[in-house]
């Protein structure tokens, strides 16, 4: 059995499974970079904010969400056609990175039926010193739970749920600590548990945060999650309007391996997926992450 079909049948069995080494160092090298890009042209955002929107003119978080050995595991769990709905670089950097408090992925997510994946890249090694992934096994049973507003703490989420079922799942199913080295990943259910501590260490910790769903699921957050990019296979008709990918530009993104010959294959994948944009205009990519910041904060990502 290979490592992809292994996390298939971990992932069925616990919520969650990892995969380890599925990024080799220079691919991590290019995303190392290319957060380091982002944290210095979007200086008004704290590293753990580096949302879904800033993906919009950016060739290279694209080919990040297309990378060939993250989809193979998300084909496995949600069949060929495969659409992504969200990524993002949770990067907690040293001393002072946010904790996340405990939550599960679909309370935030307007998803019909509520079908995804969450993948997580390793960027940085996540050790439970710099604030790993915590999760709870067996809890994608549970079903979605309300959240409520959480300031007592600083916290990626501004929210969390409620203390009193995570202590009976804590209490029946135990936790796990996610560790993982730079190229591993882990997936995860989004009805699990999980959460992560602040990062107090001299370590940054950061991974890069994506959301799958098969294409026959519908995105219906309003104002929000819009357009979904088609990252394989084939659209279903009358679902998802497909945003199309975004051309390289050198002042939009950084260079990466493969660049020069983007523009050419993204066209045809434009093509295929029927892509067209109804964004608001006017509305760049740095307004819009901070739109997202304060969906957060008021708690309104799902409607």
């Amino acid at each position: 059995m290979n490592k992809v079909a292994q996390a298939a049948l971990e992932y069925e069995t616990h919520g969650y499974a990892i995969i380890r080494d599925a990024v080799p160092p220079d691919l991590i090298s290019e995303v190392r970079e290319h957060v380091d890009w982002l944290v210095a042209k979007y200086p008004e955002l704290r590293p753990e904010h580096l949302h879904h929107p800033l993906v919009r003119d950016d060739a290279f978080w694209c080919r990040m969400i297309l990378e060939p050995s993250l989809l193979d595991v998300a084909e496995a769990l949600l069949g060929p056609n495969i659409a992504c709905f969200t990524a993002h670089y949770v990067c907690k950097p040293p001393v002072d990175g946010h904790a996340v408090l405990w939550h599960q992925d679909g309370a935030y997510w307007k998803l019909d039926p509520m079908k995804a994946l969450t993948v997580w890249l390793a960027v940085d090694a996540s050790t439970t010193e710099n604030g790993c992934l915590r999760i709870i096994p067996g809890t994608q049973t549970l079903p979605l739970q309300d959240v409520s507003e959480r300031r007592d703490v600083p916290n990626l989420l501004f929210s969390s749920c409620d203390q009193r079922v995570v202590d009976e799942m804590i209490e029946r199913h135990g936790i796990v600590e996610i560790e993982l080295r730079p190229g591993d990943v882990s997936i995860h259910h989004p009805n699990v548990l999980h959460s992560s501590a602040a990062n107090t260490s001299d370590k940054r910790r950061c991974g890069l945060d994506i959301g799958y769903m098969p294409a026959n699921t519908r995105l219906a957050s309003d104002g929000l999650y819009l357009n979904p990019l088609l990252a394989r296979g084939n659209a279903v008709p009358n679902m998802n309007t497909y945003r199309p990918l975004p051309e390289y530009h050198s002042d939009k993104t950084i260079k990466f391996e493969g660049c020069d010959d983007w523009n050419q294959e993204i066209h045809a994948l434009n093509d295929a997926s029927g892509a067209s944009s109804n964004e608001p205009p006017n509305e760049n990519p740095l307004a819009a992450a901070l739109h997202m910041v304060s969906r957060l904060e008021d708690r309104t990502t799902a409607r």
